[in-house]
């Protein structure tokens, strides 16, 4: 005991001596290492650790009541329909205006974010950069394109003159041989019938790259309007923005689940990529022929090489049978020179294609947005059907909205099923359950009540194989 006690008042006195006080606690507790001693206390603004991000929260889906569904979608179909074949030029305006405020939109962000341009600078920036490449592409393509056209239609008597002769030597060396088949005749008249059509045909080239000339000189009361009304659009797209949301379902407010943000990608992704491919897909078709004609496989090919190149660039628009329509024109005017030469052409234009699918594709488009080809097919013949050329040029972008829209609207309605089936006790001959037995619901594993036909919470239909707990 009095060793104890000794080692007490040991303890006391290193305590006292030193002016310092035992600090709180068990005395017993470990002394913590020097380390940790010396440490500086945390500062107040040091970052505390990342926490992950919260996800966003699931918006319940809008249920579109039956009566909606019977009445109002086909008479909302048809209300579109009748406004599009009423109000004509007037929407086509409106349309083309909307498209292209979507395409220059990204870029007017651009230099509003990173080079800090008030947003009416940005939008005059880039709107007078796009007009000039505009223009400047038609001044520079489509006058020689026209060019070629025209030569190509003087030629085309020569042509079918050239393949006559070839005909006539034919069945002449098949007459030599008692060989009983005759094909000058019938050729003369295939010939003849091929001559018209590729008059025609190149007649419509002609007028259709005069006419885009011709209407931005003649109609240029429509091109002040789409200017300007696509000048609004991309000065006011916050309030543009703001009200298209108030009209679609809520999303969960991530720009990945914003419905304006969505469309504008669609087009914005869509319209780059196919422009690019084409441009690319045209450049190569016309640099193949003119060497081709260089080298003297193809004396043509040099001469029509610009307008080949272009026809096919327009024709890759079309999927599946674009490219096919586009390597038409060469191989027809090869075939009347010589039919090796056609076959070598023919040769070029399918490994272009086996090109077009392997590497300029992927490269172009990646991961990016891909229309469903039956949707652009239909597009094109809509808007060809509605507004001639011009609606076809804008049915793309279109397309793109739509399924955009058509992506989102699924996500975020839910359709009320035709009838309630009921429930199993009722067909059984027995009382049905008490209204406080519950089920949960497939999709967000909520309780529901056994008389709910759709889960308050995610909105999802309840069948009666969810299971239900008393």
């Amino acid at each position: 005991m009095s060793e104890e006690h000794s080692r007490t008042e040991e303890r006391r006195g290193a305590g006292t001596d030193g002016n310092e006080t035992e600090p709180a606690g068990d005395p017993r507790d470990p002394i913590p290492p020097a380390d940790e001693l010396h440490q500086p206390p945390p500062a107040d603004d040091e970052p505390l650790a990342e926490e992950p991000p919260t996800p966003p929260a699931r918006v319940p889906p809008v249920v579109v009541p039956r009566w909606v569904q019977l009445v109002a979608l086909p008479l909302g179909v048809l209300a579109l329909w009748s406004l599009a074949r009423a109000a004509g030029s007037v929407l086509l305006l409106f349309i083309v205006a909307g498209v292209i405020a979507l395409i220059l939109n990204p870029l007017v962000s651009l230099l509003q974010g990173r080079v800090r341009l008030p947003r009416g600078l940005a939008v005059a920036t880039v709107f007078i950069a796009f007009f000039g490449s505009v223009v400047g592409f038609g001044v520079l393509v489509a006058t020689p394109v026209s060019d070629q056209v025209s030569k190509l239609r003087q030629d085309v008597p020569e042509f079918i003159d050239s393949a006559n002769e070839s005909l006539a030597s034919v069945q002449s060396w098949l007459d030599d041989r008692g060989v009983d088949l005759q094909v000058k005749d019938p050729g003369e008249s295939a010939l003849e019938t091929l001559q018209g059509n590729l008059v025609r045909g190149s007649g419509d080239v002609v007028s259709f790259t005069g006419d885009v000339l011709q209407r931005l000189v003649r109609g240029t009361f429509a091109l002040v309007l789409i200017i300007v009304v696509t000048i609004y659009m991309l000065l006011h797209g916050q309030r543009i923005g703001a009200l298209v949301r108030a009209l679609m379902p809520a999303g969960d407010g991530t720009p990945e689940d914003d419905y304006p943000t969505r469309a504008q990608k669609a087009v914005f992704g869509y319209v780059r990529g196919q422009v690019l491919f084409s441009l690319l897909m045209g450049l190569g078709a016309g640099v193949s022929l003119w060497i081709f004609g260089a080298v003297g496989i193809f004396p043509d090919g040099k001469t029509y090489a610009l307008f080949f190149g272009a026809f096919l660039a327009l024709m890759e628009f079309i999927p599946y049978v674009g490219p096919v329509l586009g390597a038409t024109p060469p191989i027809l005017v090869a075939l009347f020179q010589d039919p090796l030469t056609a076959v070598w052409v023919a040769l070029l234009f399918v490994a272009l294609q086996q090109i077009e699918g392997h590497i300029v594709a992927p490269l172009v488009f990646g991961h990016s947005l891909r229309i469903n080809p039956l949707l652009v097919i239909f597009a094109l013949l809509v808007g060809a059907e509605l507004y001639g050329i011009v609606g076809a040029l804008v049915a793309l972008p279109v397309a793109a909205i739509m399924r955009e829209t058509a992506i989102y609207l699924r996500h975020h309605l839910v359709l009320e099923p035709w009838g309630t089936p009921a429930p199993a006790a009722v067909l059984a001959g027995r009382s049905p359950p008490p209204a406080t037995a519950t089920r949960r619901c497939p999709e967000c594993e909520t309780e529901a009540e056994l008389s709910d036909a759709f889960c308050r919470s995610c909105g999802a239909p309840l069948s009666l194989r969810s299971g239900a707990s008393p």
